[in-house]
Order: C-alpha cells, then sequence, then structure tokens
C-alpha cells in the first residue's frame, strides 16, 4: 500500500516535534497535470513538494510522486485509506488528542493524518533478526573458545623432528588468530536502516511554502583526463545535475588536478548537453541519469509506456547524446598530440595550464543562477570547473589537496551545509540517493552528531563470477553493515555525504543535560540552590550571546578540539567584536579572535565567516565578481601554510588513503556516521577487472594503511581516552594492521610445499583429545560463515572469491606494501612498480584477459610451482615408500591443496584464454600427468620380471 503508516520502532526514534508546531496547510480540490515516469507511475508536472510521495514503507521506490487527492483517491476502492485513518484516530482517542464528537469532517480527519504522518521520523533502525543474529554471536563465541585450546595444544606439543618449521607455523597461527578477533568482532551489531523518503518531502516540501531542503555541493575529483576518460567524467556531471533534488540548491564542482583544457573544453560541451538532458529526465524520471549506461541498458524501454511523447524524445535524446560524443572524442583525438607552442584557448590567449606542474588557479562557472537556462527556460544546478594553483617545489598533497581546494572554494561561492563527494568514475544511479541522506542528515536530533553518511560501492563492467573480487561485497555488505552498528562505517573514499562542519574539525554538539531541581524553600545562602541560581541569573543574557554565537569554540585553539551549540548565523567578526566593547575582558576571552581563526581556517575574510554559518548560505548583498576573486585566493599555492587544513581541518594529509584517515579523525572527535542502503544502489562506477590492475589497485590501499600505521595517527596508540569506542578501534586498527598479514600468510603457504619435499611435518600424532580441537576449528570456521551469509544475504560465491583474494593480494600486494611503506617512511626511499601489457582480448570483458606483467605477480607464482611440486614429489615418496607413509601424506596434501584452490583465480589470470582451454584443465593435466609418469617409472611394466629366488653377491671372498 501507498504512504508511510506508523511502524513498530517509529516510537523508539527521537525527533523534534517543535519543528512542527505550525499547521499544515492543505488545498483541497486541486487539479494537476500528470506526466508518466519511466517505470509508468504519474507525477505532476509542476510537482508540489508537499503532496509528494516517493516511497512506501515496504521499500517499493516511485519514481513518480503523488499528490494528496491522488493518494486519497487509490484507497477509495480498497477500504485501506479509511482503515489506515481510523488506525490513527484510535491511536490519537487513546492518547485524549482527539475528540470523537468534533471529529466530524472527513477531510479534517486525513488533514490531521497528514500532520501526524510528517510528525514521524525520517529513518528507523531495523535489527537483525535475534533468530539469526544470536546463533552467529554464539558460534563466534563457541570459536574463540575451540581457538584458545587449539593454539595451547599446538604451542605445548611441539614436532621435534621438524622445530623450525613448527616454531613458524605456531607463530602465523597466533597472528591469524588475532587477524580474525580484529576482523570478527567489530561485526557483533549488525543492523539495517529504513529511510522514508514520503515523510521527508512532507516535512521540508510543504506546498505553498519556500522548500526547505538543504543545499548539497557535489565534489567530483579527476587528475588525467587521458587516463580517466572525459565522457565519463561528463557523464557522472550529467548524473549530478539531473538528480532529483531542488535545482537552486544543487551545486557541482569538478577538481582538474591536471589542469587540463581537454577537461575545460569537455566541461564546457557538457553544460551545453546538460540543457537538454537534465529536462528530458526530469520529465520522464528516467534511471540512471547518466546517458552512457542509461542507453546501454538491456531492457524494454516500451515496456508500460503510453505516451508516444516518450518514444520520439529518447530517439531525439539518443542521437543528441552520439553527437555529443563525437565531439568528445575529437577533443581527446586533439589532446593526443600538445602542440610546441602550448595550448591555445578559444579566444587566442594561451592555455594558464600548459605547465601543469606550474600554473595559477583557475575556475570557470559554467552553470547557475547567472548561467545558461535549459531548453524550457528553466534554471540549471551550478556547475564550476576548479583548477588549484601549483609551483614547484610544493607538497600538492594529492587528491587530499585537491578536496581541500574545493572545500573553500564551495564555502566561498556556495557554502552548502552538506558535502557529497564521487570520484570521476562514479555516476548517480539512484537519482533519490541525496534525498536518502537527508532522511539522516537533517533529522532534527540526530543529524546534528553525523560526519557522514556512507554508501556502498556498486560496480558496473565486472565479470559475472567476479573473479578478483573487484565488487568487495563481503566488506560492504557484512564488515560496513557491523561498523553500522557500533559508531558508523569508514569512509571509504566515494559516495559519501559529509556533514560540513565536521570537515573543520568541530566538535559535535554535546548532549543537553536536564537542568538539577531547584527550590526557593532553602536560604538565600545556600550556594546549592538559590544563591547559585541568582548568581547566574545576572550574566544570563550574556551567555546566551555567548553560547549562541561560538559556544566553546575557544576550546580548540590551534590543535585542539572545539564544538559548537546553539547555532546562529555569523557574518562578519569586526562587528561582533565592535559589539561586545562593554562586556568585562575576561568574558571577552571566551571568543576566538580573528588572528586565531585565521592561524587556523587562513587568512580569508569570506571563508572564515562561512565557517560560522551553521545553515550554511551566503550572506546577503555579495558580489559575485569579488567571491570569484576570493575563491581564487583560498586555492592559491600557499594559502594552507602555517594552517591547520590536512592537520586537524578537511581531508588529513600524510596517507594515499587519506579517506580512512579523514573518517578516522571525526570519530575520535566523537561524530557518528551511517550506512544507508538504497534498494536501488545510490552510486555505481568502474573497477579494475585484469589481474595486474586490481593488484596494483590493492598496492595502494595497503600502502596507505602501512603509512598510517607508521604516523602518529596509528589507531593503536592515536586518541586513547577519547571519544572512539572500542570496537570501532578495533576496526580501524584492522584497516591498517591487515598489510602486515602477508608476512605469516607467505610462510604458512610455503609450509606445506617444504613439509611434502622433506617429509617432516608442523604436528605430531595427534591423540582423541587434538582430533577434536582440529575438528571443532574447522566445524565452526564453516558455521561462522554460514551464518554470516545468513544474515547478511550475502552469495556463498562472493564470500569464497573474498577469501581466495585475500590469499591472492595476501603474497603479492600486500607484501610488497608492507616493504615500499617501510621504505618509504623510514629510508625516503620511493619505489614505483610498472605494469606492462603484454596481450589483450578484443571480446566481451577483453581486459579481464589481458595479461600485463608486474613485479607482484612473482610471489604467488612461486608459491603455486613450489606447492605443485610438493605435491608431485610427495606422492612419488609415498609410492616408494610403501602403504605406511600415504597416512602422513593426506595431511600435508590437505594444507598443500588449500594454498592452491586459494591461488587458483591467480593462476586462470596467469594463463590468460590461451585459445579458451580451461586452466582447470590444465591444472590437473600437469599434476596428473607428473603422477601417473612416477607410477609408471615405479612399475616398471617393460622390464622382465625375475622369478624364483633373487641371486645377490654376498661381498665375502671365498
Amino acid at each position: 500500500d501507498l504512504g508511510s503508516p506508523r511502524v513498530e520502532g517509529d516510537d523508539e526514534e527521537a525527533f523534534d516535534a517543535n519543528d512542527f508546531d505550525d499547521d499544515l496547510k492543505i488545498k483541497n480540490n486541486q487539479q494537476h497535470n500528470t506526466t508518466q515516469s519511466e517505470n509508468g507511475d504519474y507525477n505532476h508536472a509542476n510537482a508540489p513538494a508537499f503532496s509528494s510521495i516517493a516511497r512506501s514503507v515496504t521499500g517499493k521506490e516511485l519514481n513518480g510522486e503523488k499528490d494528496y487527492e491522488g493518494e486519497r483517491d487509490a484507497f477509495t476502492n480498497s477500504d485501506q485509506w479509511k482503515e489506515r485513518v481510523e488506525k490513527w484516530k484510535t491511536r490519537q482517542e487513546k492518547k485524549g488528542l482527539v475528540n470523537t464528537l468534533e471529529a466530524e469532517n472527513d477531510q479534517g480527519e486525513e488533514d490531521d493524518f497528514l500532520i501526524a504522518e510528517a510528525r514521524q521520523p525520517l529513518w528507523r533502525k531495523v535489527p537483525i533478526s535475534s533468530s539469526k543474529i544470536n546463533p552467529y554471536r554464539i558460534v563466534i563465541v563457541m570459536r574463540l573458545v575451540i581457538l584458545a585450546f587449539f593454539l595451547r595444544f599446538r604451542i605445548l606439543t611441539p614436532a621435534t623432528d621438524a622445530y623450525p618449521l613448527w616454531l613458524i607455523s605456531v607463530i602465523c597461527e597466533i597472528w591469524f588468530a588475532f587477524s580474525w578477533i580484529l576482523d570478527q568482532f567489530p561485526k557483533w551489531f549488525p543492523i539495517n536502516r529504513e529511510t522514508y523518503l514520503d515523510r521527508l518531502s512532507l516535512r521540508f516540501e510543504r506546498e505553498g511554502e519556500p522548500n526547505k531542503l538543504a543545499p548539497v555541493d557535489f565534489f567530483v575529483s579527476t587528475v588525467d583526463p587521458l587516463k580517466e576518460p572525459p565522457i565519463i567524467t561528463a557523464n557522472t556531471v550529467l548524473s549530478i545535475l539531473a538528480v532529483d533534488y531542488p535545482v537552486e540548491k544543487v551545486s557541482c564542482y569538478v577538481s582538474d588536478d591536471g589542469a587540463s583544457m581537454l577537461l575545460f573544453d569537455a566541461l564546457s560541451e557538457t553544460a551545453e548537453f546538460a540543457r537538454r538532458w537534465v529536462p528530458f529526465c526530469r520529465k520522464y524520471a528516467i534511471e540512471p541519469r547518466a546517458p552512457e549506461f542509461y542507453f546501454s541498458q538491456k531492457m524494454d524501454y516500451l515496456k508500460d509506456k503510453v505516451q508516444a511523447t516518450f518514444v520520439k524524445d529518447r530517439r531525439a535524446m539518443k542521437r543528441e547524446y552520439e553527437e555529443f560524443k563525437v565531439r568528445i572524442n575529437a577533443l581527446v583525438a586533439k589532446a593526443q598530440k600538445k602542440p610546441e607552442e602550448g595550448w591555445v584557448m578559444q579566444d587566442g590567449s594561451p592555455w594558464p595550464g600548459n605547465n601543469t606542474r606550474d600554473h595559477p588557479g583557475m575556475i570557470q562557472v559554467y552553470l547557475g543562477s547567472e548561467g545558461a537556462l535549459d531548453v524550457e527556460g528553466k534554471e540549471l544546478p551550478k556547475l564550476v570547473y576548479v583548477s588549484r594553483e601549483k609551483r614547484p617545489g610544493y607538497n600538492h598533497h594529492k587528491k587530499a589537496g585537491a578536496m581541500n581546494a574545493l572545500v573553500r572554494v564551495s564555502a566561498v561561492l556556495t557554502n552548502a551545509p552538506f558535502i557529497l563527494n564521487l570520484d570521476c568514475d562514479h555516476y548517480v544511479n539512484n537519482s533519490k540517493a541525496v534525498r536518502e541522506a537527508m532522511c539522516f542528515l537533517m533529522d532534527p536530533q540526530f543529524g546534528k552528531k553525523l560526519c557522514y553518511v556512507q554508501f556502498p560501492q556498486r560496480f558496473d563492467g565486472i565479470d559475472r563470477h567476479d573473479r578478483y573480487a573487484n565488487r568487495n561485497i563481503v566488506f560492504f555488505d557484512i564488515n560496513m553493515r557491523g561498523l553500522d552498528g557500533i559508531q558508523g562505517p569508514v569512509y571509504v573514499g566515494t559516495g559519501c555525504v559529509f556533514n560540513r562542519p565536521a570537515l573543520y574539525g568541530y566538535d559535535p554538539p554535546a548532549s543537553e543535560k536536564r537542568p538539577k531541581m531547584t527550590c526557593d524553600c532553602l536560604p538565600s545562602w545556600c550556594c546549592c540552590c538559590c544563591g547559585q541560581r541568582k548568581k547566574s541569573k545576572s550574566k544570563k543574557g550574556l551567555k546566551n550571546l555567548l553560547n549562541g554565537l561560538y559556544s566553546k569554540k575557544k576550546k580548540m585553539l590551534m590543535g585542539k578540539k572545539y564544538s559548537r551549540k546553539n547555532p546562529t548565523p555569523i557574518f562578519d567578526l569586526e562587528d561582533i567584536e565592535e559589539g561586545l566593547e562593554g562586556y568585562e575582558e575576561l568574558e571577552k576571552s571566551t571568543l576566538m579572535s580573528q588572528k586565531n581563526f585565521e592561524k587556523r581556517f587562513g587568512q580569508s575574510p569570506t571563508f572564515i565567516a562561512s565557517t560560522l554559518m551553521e545553515d550554511g548560505g551566503l550572506p546577503e548583498g555579495t558580489n559575485s565578481t569579488a567571491l570569484i576573486k576570493e575563491a581564487i585566493h583560498v586555492i592559491s599555492i600557499g594559502y594552507e601554510e602555517k594552517t591547520e587544513w590536512g592537520k586537524e581541518i578537511g581531508w588529513i594529509y600524510g596517507s594515499v588513503t587519506e579517506d580512512i584517515l579523514t573518517g578516522f579523525k571525526m570519530h575520535c572527535r566523537g561524530w557518528k556516521s551511517v550506512y544507508c542502503m538504497p534498494k536501488r544502489p545510490a552510486f555505481k562506477g568502474s573497477a579494475p577487472i585484469n589481474l595486474s590492475d586490481r593488484l596494483h589497485q590493492v598496492l595502494r590501499w595497503a600502502l596507505g594503511s602501512v603509512e598510517i600505521f607508521l604516523s602518529r595517527h596509528c589507531p593503536l596508540w592515536y586518541a586513547w581516552g577519547g571519544k572512539l569506542k572500542c570496537l570501532e578501534r578495533l576496526a580501524y586498527i584492522n584497516t591498517i594492521v591487515y598489510p602486515f598479514t602477508s608476512i605469516p600468510l607467505l610462510a604458512y603457504c610455503t609450509i606445506p610445499a617444504v613439509c611434502l619435499l622433506t617429509g617432516k611435518f608442523i604436528i605430531p600424532t595427534l591423540t582423541n583429545l587434538a582430533s577434536i580441537w582440529f575438528l571443532g576449528l574447522f566445524i565452526s570456521i564453516i558455521v561462522t560463515g554460514i551464518l554470516e551469509l545468513r544474515w547478511s544475504n550475502v552469495g556463498i560465491e562472493d564470500w569464497w572469491r573474498n577469501e581466495q583474494f585475500w590469499v591472492i593480494g595476501g603474497v603479492s600486494a600486500h607484501l610488497f606494501a608492507v616493504f615500499q611503506g617501510l621504505l618509504k617512511v623510514l629510508a625516503g626511499v620511493d619505489t614505483n612498480f610498472t605494469v606492462t601489457s603484454k596481450a589483450g582480448d578484443d571480446g566481451e570483458f577483453g581486459e579481464l584477459y589481458l595479461f600485463k606483467w608486474t613485479t607482484l605477480l612473482i610471489p604467488p607464482t612461486t608459491l603455486i610451482i613450489l606447492n605443485m611440486v610438493g605435491v608431485v614429489a610427495g606422492i612419488s615418496d609415498a609410492i616408494n615408500n610403501g602403504y605406511n607413509s600415504w597416512g602422513p601424506l593426506f595431511g600435508k596434501l590437505f594444507f598443500s591443496f588449500w594454498v592452491i584452490v586459494h591461488l587458483y583465480p591467480f593462476l586462470k589470470g596467469l594463463m590468460g584464454r590461451q585459445n579458451r582451454t580451461p586452466t582447470i584443465v590444465v591444472l590437473w593435466s600437469v599434476l596428473l600427468a607428473s603422477i601417473f609418469s612416477l607410477l609408471w617409472v615405479r612399475i616398471d611394466p617393460f622390464l622382465p620380471k625375475q622369478t624364483g629366488p633373487i641371486l645377490k653377491q654376498c661381498g665375502v671372498e671365498c
């Protein structure tokens, strides 16, 4: 059914009913023109804000919006609407809020119902069913106990004939147990969350009133348009401009850290194409709103369509997009050969970014309130090109520095209270994604404590079997949901909506404590009651002013935390100082001075003023030309010098994985984050699908973790005694420790082959009790995995691919990251691994079979060969030594096959298609051929067999 009736758990959520003291104005008997959406639903042409119904409680999404009359009419024949209203009336009567004698007007009752509906929470927690989560927790505890007894047995029963191998194996097993604890226990409290988009509209998009949804600034970052194709960036930008959100509240900032004229011209073409694409998307409510991916969908786009104009408009739009692609391709072809005199702009002036490492800051506003309108004459969202200044000899801090430049530029030009950042290859797949985030961030109570809302990453163009675990389903659907039940998910670098004050290094607002009971029954000299109250009364007005303006900002002078409470917009610090001239110096010292602000944020009064505006926005009477000049100033090369940018403010410097570090600092200050998983994925991106590129991606992530481990921000010792919860700290420790698992993993994968080649074994003869611990540990591992898949709804294939790539990445990329990180941090030596393309395939998923040789391939290749040789040698030894040697062999073969099975996708990628011969056939052919060859040699069928007694020379001379 439509709408969002109250559901179990709504009463438990905190919301501020004071925001809705004013009555909702309902206009009845209004007729609205409707247009058909992509999925066959009907929506308003003029989109009345108050009455929009966007999603039901059951999670079904409606691409169109229905007005109040349409919703009521939908229930006329089914009694469902009357049933909902009657249930609401019954609840209100029980609370004494409705007089049944006076409630005679049916329309009035329904109006009251919608008012009550708007008061409901915008979201709620949906805990995992106890029948699923409790057995999971019980098995985890059992596994921990079994693991303790297993390690006790391993330590107390050394293998005397293979002591070095035993010692290495025990050390590895202890480390594996430690890393399992770090990974497992942050998943103790997994939760789901449910949002109500219709309630969001009822609250903030009331009919006849200004739209109260908060503005959002989108950040898109790119470096090299030749490696990151401009057509992909253009699709990301187009999907942002066409998002289902009020046009005047959307601004898109594109950071070009390569100062490329190619991207500059491509954005100009994109802005022109957006004038036709955006109204087309809004008219027919299509999904997704990135044209490349919309037109390439394999679906019946005519299903449920009744308007002939849609077919005509779609064909015309597809033709215009193809022409747009041709123009972009022409720009790319032109950019392949740079003229000797450098690039020249259309007006004949030289391109300022001809030297990508030495150029001034550049800003270009393409669309917006003062820019071009769409083909229907309506306003388009603002589109801004930004390229920060670069000079030789300066550390520009790569992506983190570019993002901080965007933070300052956007604060000066638009200053939206929320920021959504995307990589250039991540487009908006769900046009209502911003609304999903606003259900949390605009919650009157909970939203003030949120630093960001993180969406899961989803990818296009990955093969069906996801050979190298590119989708990373286990992390995004299991680990992140577990963290959501503690203090919130980690920031993963893209698809994240930030609360701007959290990026400025503020603390979250402290929870208000209830005032203590006071009375007039005690004498005035009683300090615990009246006397104290009278004393405080005298300065009540001043304290309210100070709390309203700066409230605890002085707690954060240069490197210390500071928080904000009872926000009030502030525009000019000098006016504030002048207004307080009559107050005592002691009271004036509670304010941060202009000098302290400049030391923290940099020397820009306009930017500093923007940081003090809780609800965002620009001061009245601002000049756009002056703002552009100020924006150029805040991206100048020396602006961040002697400030706290990158240390306490914005994206944090010091690691190539600035995302983990930035989220970690926010959580240490006490902020919470939320994981939002809408039914339709919010954003989709592209991922490297061939083996070499995937390993290099993992190498970069692991290197960033090693850098954090060796920095002052290491979760092992940073901010103890702060506001970071223990299980959240375990999760962060796991994110920076996991690369070091590669060393014991490499040793453990080598031990089976060594045992097979030497005839030794790391485990002595098992007793019955020891066999129970081995069997119990093995079973508990399997049951834990099964129960985890049960509550998370992750497929077993995704889980198995994750396990395989944990081994593949562990013995290659993670291993190199450890040594590369140690060399970089301790010795200052920066090493890079080259990737060379060797072969390709033009078929579907051709990139999957593209072989690129890189140094990272050496360790896993060695392990596979070593274990295969070990298997052959072990079997041949058992054949030679007779029946009794087969028993100990099975344990060695089990461990060796464990290694080979986990490295199988690596072997498959190493061999490529090989004329489409299945890799498993090649693998078994080599193994079986070797074994049968050894058997053949052992049996010797063509040698004559001697019968009778065997005569040998006795060796005694007679």
